[in-house]
C-alpha cells in the first residue's frame, strides 16, 4: 500500500506512525501493531497509532524522527506493509517467567531497544521483568557487552585510563568537578562522561553546563583527553551504550532501577571509554538507593566481579549518603562550591575529604603510594584549579574561570527555624523536591544552600537553608513545598515526655 507522508511534530519516544482506521483495516492492522515504512530503498519498522480524525484516508502521519529516518519529504508517497513483532518480545516474556536468557537473546534484545523497535509498553515490561526476576552474572556480563557493542567505543593513544562513578542518591555529590582536574594534573587520563539529572536536583552534566560545553563529539572527547588529560562531558552526546538512555526513560516513570540494569548501565559506559581503573562510589543511608551496609557490600561485590569479566580493575567506596554532600544543591550553586574549594576554601570538609579519598584510591590502583596525600598536595598547591581552567577552556568555556563568574538565581528566600534545638534529620528526597520545584536542573541558577546540617545547633529565627530561583513564581512554589515537606527536621534534646501512671484507689 502506498500512502502520502505527512509530518506530525510529536515525539512519542517510539518510531511511530499515525494511520487512518480505514487504511489499517485494509492491512489488517490494530492499535500498536507494526508496519514497515519504505522510501527509496530505506526501510524502518514503526508502531501504529490509529485515528479517523487527525489523519485522512490515504495519508500516514510520521511522528517525531520517523520521517527523517526514512528520508522522505512531506507529501511524498511511501510504501507500507504489515510487520511482525520483534522476536525480543518473546525474550521479555521468558525473563518474566524467571528463565535465563542466552547470549544471543540478550544481543537481539539490546539491538531492538537501540533501534527503537520496542514500544514503550514493551520496554516497560523489560524493565519490570529485570526488577522482579533479576539476572545472574553471566547474563549481566552479556547485557553489558551488548550495550557497549551498540554504540561508540573510544580508544586512546596510550593509557591507563582512570574513571569514577557514583550510583547516585546523595544530593550535592559534585566531586567529579574536583576529581577530574586533580587526576589530570597528575598526568592521568580521565575522559569522564556523566549524565543529566533524571530525578535528582542536578546531574554532573547539568552542573558542568553552567560554565562549559558538555555536548562533545567522540573526536572532541578524544582530542581534549589526549591534550589536556581530563574531560567533563555529557555521555548522551557521545552515543555510548545508546540503549541505556532509552531504558532509563522507561525506568523513570516507574521509579525503579533494576540491579542488573544499573550494573550494566554503569559498566557499559566505562568499558566504552576504555577505563582500566575504576572507583565506584556507593552512597549509603536513608534517602539513598542503598539503605544498608549489607546491600552496599552486595553492590560492591557485583561491580568488582563484573569488572573482572570486562577487564576493568574496580574498587568500591561505600560512602555516607544520609544527608547532602556539602551544602549546595543545584547546578550553579554546586559549581560555585566546587570551584571555591579549588580556589583554596577549606570547607565544606565533606566534599574535600570525599574527593581526596576517591582520588587516593585511583592513584593507589595505578601503583602510587599515599594517594590521599598526593591528591591533597595537588589540590592545595593550585594545580587542580589550573588544570580545571584548562579543561574548561578546551570545552569552550572562559579560560580563567573563577567562582565569581557563575551566576545564581536572582530570587531567593531564607527558610527560618521556628524553634530552637538541633538538626536531627535531613530528608534527601524532600530537599531534592524543593530544589526541583525551584527550577533545578533546567534553570541552572535554581537550587538551595544548607546553613545547617545534621547535629548542628539551631536557634529560633536562624536560617536553616536558602532557596534560589530564576523566576519568582517558582520560588514561591518551592517555599510552599519546603514548608509542607519540612526537609530539615529540628528537635530538642528531649525527644518525648512519658508521664508517670496515675495511681487509682480501688
Amino acid at each position: 500500500m502506498k500512502l502520502k507522508a505527512r509530518y506530525i511534530d510529536v515525539d512519542t519516544g517510539d518510531v511511530s506512525v499515525l494511520m487512518h482506521d480505514f487504511d489499517c483495516a485494509e492491512l489488517g492492522l490494530r492499535e500498536k501493531d507494526r508496519v514497515k515504512v519504505s522510501h527509496e530503498g530505506v526501510t524502518t519498522v514503526a508502531i501504529v497509532t490509529t485515528s479517523d480524525t487527525i489523519i485522512q484516508k490515504g495519508e500516514i502521519g510520521l511522528l517525531g524522527a520517523t520521517l527523517k529516518t526514512i528520508g522522505s519529504e512531506d507529501g511524498e508517497l511511501v510504501d507500507i506493509t504489515a510487520a511482525s513483532k520483534p522476536e525480543s518480545v518473546e525474550f521479555i516474556k521468558k525473563k518474566m517467567n524467571g528463565m535465563e536468557l542466552t547470549t544471543e537473546e540478550i544481543n537481539t534484545l539490546i539491538a531492538d531497544i537501540s533501534s527503537r523497535a520496542l514500544s514503550n509498553i514493551e520496554l516497560s515490561a523489560y524493565v519490570t521483568s529485570l526488577y522482579i526476576r533479576g539476572m545472574n552474572l553471566r547474563e549481566t556480563v552479556d547485557l553489558t557487552k551488548a550495550m557497549v557493542a551498540g554504540g561508540e567505543v573510544m580508544t586512546f593513544s596510550n593509557g591507563p585510563i582512570y574513571d569514577h562513578h557514583s550510583i547516585g542518591g546523595c544530593p550535592g555529590n559534585k566531586i567529579t568537578l574536583l576529581v577530574v582536574p586533580i587526576m589530570a594534573a597528575a598526568g592521568c587520563k580521565m575522559p569522564k562522561t556523566s549524565s543529566r539529572a533524571i530525578s535528582s536536583a542536578a546531574g554532573t552534566s547539568d552542573i558542568v553546563e553552567t560554565f562549559a560545553n558538555v555536548a562533545l563529539t567522540p573526536t572532541e572527547l578524544k582530542t581534549i583527553t589526549e591534550k589536556v588529560g581530563g574531560v567533563l562531558a555529557w555521555g548522551g552526546s557521545l552515543n555510548l551504550a545508546p540503549a541505556d538512555d532509552l531504558i532509563i526513560k522507561a525506568e523513570y516513570p516507574l521509579g525503579i532501577d533494576p540491579h542488573a540494569q544499573l550494573l550494566a548501565s554503569v559498566m557499559a559506559k566505562k568499558k566504552a571509554v576504555g577505563a582500566n581503573f575504576l572507583v565506584i562510589d556507593i552512597p549509603m543511608g536513608e534517602g539513598t538507593k542503598v539503605l544498608t551496609m549489607d546491600e552496599a557490600k552486595t553492590y560492591a561485590r557485583d561491580f568488582i566481579q563484573l569488572g573482572e569479566q570486562l577487564d576493568i580493575k574496580v574498587e568500591c567506596a561505600i560512602t555516607y549518603g544520609g544527608q547532602p554532600l556539602g551544602r549546595a544543591i543545584g547546578p550553579a550553586l554546586e559549581s560555585i562550591e566546587a570551584i571555591r574549594i579549588m580556589e583554596g576554601a577549606k570547607t565544606p570538609n565533606s566534599v574535600i575529604e570525599k574527593t581526596l579519598s576517591i582520588c587516593g584510591m585511583l592513584f593507589e590502583m595505578g601503583g602510587e603510594y599515599q594517594g590521599v596525600e598526593k591528591a591533597r598536595q595537588i589540590l592545595e598547591s593550585g594545580k587542580a584549579l589550573k588544570k580545571f581552567q584548562e579543561i574548561v577552556a578546551a570545552q569552550g568555556g572562559k579560560p580563567d574561570i573563577t567562582s565569581a563568574d557563575i551566576k545564581v538565581g536572582q530570587h531567593s528566600v531564607d527558610v527560618i527555624a521556628n524553634q530552637s534545638g538541633y538538626v536531627g534529620q535531613i530528608l534527601n528526597k524532600a530537599l531534592v523536591r524543593v530544589a526541583r520545584t525551584a527550577g533545578s536542573p533546567k534553570d541552572k541558577g535554581a537550587g538551595l544552600v544548607l546553613n545547617k546540617k545534621t547535629g548542628n545547633k539551631v536557634d529560633k529565627g536562624e536560617t536553616i537553608f536558602t532557596i534560589y530561583a530564576e523566576h519568582d513564581w517558582k520560588l514561591q512554589e518551592a517555599l510552599k513545598m519546603a514548608v509542607r515537606l519540612e526537609p530539615v527536621k529540628i528537635q530538642g534534646m528531649v525527644l518525648a515526655r512519658v508521664p508517670a501512671f496515675s495511681r487509682v484507689s480501688l
